[in-house]
């Protein structure tokens, strides 16, 4: 291997190799900027998906330092923000629950194996390039699952927004018992608290602010103060608790002390026991993680006519997974309402990862102490006004009048995320999406064709004015050829000629399949030796070079003879004596 390949090795395994010796000053103000509001926008977020993990604010701080640079290092995306993100969150949080554990130590034991484990497996995918992996989430029942996801996480706040003391649960039935039966403990200062930040927040988002403020303000600075949002009504927050005490004249829930310093590094011990009991947990989290990562990055990287490579990202997500471990902190993943943060902020290149790395080392050294006051009531509201935008209202209107089966999978996913809980419904989606995929296929398109006009083209007699010859059948196989249609394909063809008495010959078009594999063939060879009996020879067309090359390596052409392979439909029609 010479230099050059070497050197080409090394980028594509280290992605800041290749654009890092380009650096140029005038792409640093555009990466400053990006990460410092960044920095802003997540100071708070990682406090508050913290607390939705059922883990002590630093922990999310810890989460965005060293996992944040090592995405930088490896990642193929120049403007995806990783960090802790709500659904992942969540998962990390109903896990807690579910195994009852005894105080914070056990909870973080279990949140650095899972970012340990989600982190290791998806390393192994990118050996075994599985980046295709998301392939097997169909959109609909990602919708489902996200939408149900983000009711539950709302739910789980309503808590710590109204000042309850409920048991935390996961499971949609009993978060809502808990909620309605403590409903006349509500704290009325927080809950004001934290109603309020929510309506700050969505006011600062929405048109009206850009309406009051055009006349005084640039629109430069309208977008600066929609997305400090959090960092404003947090600070608002801080201030009033501080100045009123109402933490202990009004028992306003507070974050409390949180440790100063940086994250030490350790790797984290295993237990063997733990690792088998958390392994479908972790294995969902490293899915589900990737596919929200990976979508939101070929989201933003076609907008700058940017590449990503997906095996690529399984490398760096699983490195930074890995670096969250060792900083005692929990799995993370790429987030699309801070993405495009960053990427409306001016960020273009990783670099403006690296400066939000730097700055959230410097909030843990100085910072925290400025966080004592800050109330569990608009961490809640942050949360909640984060994860509205993931409830898609329309996906199941617009499902059901494309693809009832879909719609169907999104309304199951969606039932039992919030009834069973999120790791029965992902799986449950997984399973649906390929039990639709293996359904439909099972069944193919078959369609009989025909000349249209003088043409050479050949279509559906069904849907086309077209001229059939009565000794040729021309038929097209709209799927791939495998174990699963063997006996459907057998069956069509079989009452295809029985319904055609005077046919000689049985044309089967293969324009749209990929693939024949050794059941398809099997049951190919056997179409061959009956229709053989009955009189009627069969022919292929159209076959694509990729599936001839494994035919050339099998006797069935052999077989097939007298029938013919030809090059196209027309030329199939034209040798059989249907000009």
């Amino acid at each position: 291997m010479n230099s050059q390949s070497r050197l080409n090795r090394s980028k594509s395994i280290l992605p800041i190799l290749d654009w890092l010796p380009k650096y140029r000053r005038e792409l640093l103000g555009g990466d400053i900027n990006a990460g410092i509001i960044v920095t802003i926008v997540l100071i708070p977020q990682a406090m508050a998906y913290a607390m939705l993990a059922g883990l002590p604010p630093q922990i999310g701080l810890y989460s965005c330092v060293l996992p944040i640079t090592l995405y930088a290092v490896f990642g193929s995306s120049r403007t995806l923000a990783v960090g802790p993100v709500g659904l992942v969150s969540l998962i990390v949080g109903s896990t807690i629950i579910e195994m009852d554990l005894l105080g914070q130590q056990q909870a973080l034991a279990v949140a650095v194996t899972l970012a340990c484990m989600s982190g290791v497996l998806l390393l192994l995918m990118r050996i075994l390039r599985l980046g295709s992996v998301i392939n097997f989430i169909s959109h609909p029942v990602l919708s489902g699952f996200t939408s149900a996801a983000a009711v539950l996480i709302i739910l789980s706040q309503l808590k710590h927004l109204l000042g309850l003391e409920t048991p935390r649960t996961v499971h949609l039935p009993e978060a809502f018992t808990n909620i309605t039966a403590h409903l006349s403990e509500i704290n009325l200062t927080t809950a004001i608290l934290g109603v309020s930040s929510i309506g700050v927040m969505l006011f600062l988002r929405s048109d009206y602010l850009r309406k009051l403020g055009e006349l005084k303000l640039s629109t430069r600075a309208l977008d600066i103060i929609s997305r400090t949002g959090p960092l404003i009504i947090v600070s608002s927050g801080i201030i009033i608790v501080w100045w009123l005490a109402l933490d202990k004249n009004a028992n306003v829930n507070i974050v409390g002390a949180i440790p100063a310093g940086l994250p030490s590094l350790s790797i984290p011990s295993i237990d063997i026991a733990l690792v088998r009991e958390l392994f479908p947990t972790a294995f969902i989290i490293a899915t589900v993680g990737y596919l929200e990562s990976v979508s939101v990055a070929k989201a933003l990287a076609t907008q700058k006519r940017q590449k990503i490579d997906a095996d690529q990202e399984l490398l760096a997500h699983g490195v930074s997974n890995l670096g969250a471990s060792i900083s005692g902190g929990f799995p993370t993943a790429g987030g699309f309402g801070r993405s495009m943060v960053n990427y409306d902020s001016g960020a273009n290149t990783p670099m403006a990862s690296i400066i939000t790395a730097i700055l959230m080392s410097v909030a843990l050294l100085f910072l925290t102490p400025l966080f004592y006051f800050l109330p569990h009531s608009i961490l809640a509201a942050i949360i909640i006004v984060s994860v509205s935008a993931l409830i898609d209202y329309r996906a199941f209107k617009h499902a059901w009048l494309y693809d009832k089966a879909d719609a169907l999978a999104l309304l199951v996913t969606f039932i039992m995320v919030l009834t069973l809980g999120v790791e029965v419904g992902i799986l449950t989606g997984a399973c649906l999406s390929i039990g639709i995929y293996l359904h439909r296929s099972s069944k193919p398109h078959v369609a009989v064709i025909g000349r249209v006009g003088n043409s050479e083209h050949f279509r559906n007699i069904d849907r086309f004015e077209v001229k059939t010859c009565q000794h040729v059948i021309a038929m097209r196989i709209d799927e791939n050829l495998y174990f699963s249609n063997t006996n459907f394909l057998e069956d069509t063809i079989i009452n295809l000629i029985a319904e055609n008495q005077q046919a000689r010959h049985l044309v089967i078009v293969c324009s749209s399949v990929n693939m024949i594999d050794a059941s398809a063939l099997e049951a190919l060879d056997t179409i061959v030796d009956r229709l053989r009996h009955a009189g009627v020879t069969v022919h292929l067309a159209e076959i694509k070079g990729p599936v001839m090359d494994r035919l050339k390596n099998s006797p069935f052409l052999q077989r097939l003879q007298p029938g013919q392979v030809f090059l196209s439909t027309h030329e199939a029609m034209k040798r059989l004596g249907c000009s």
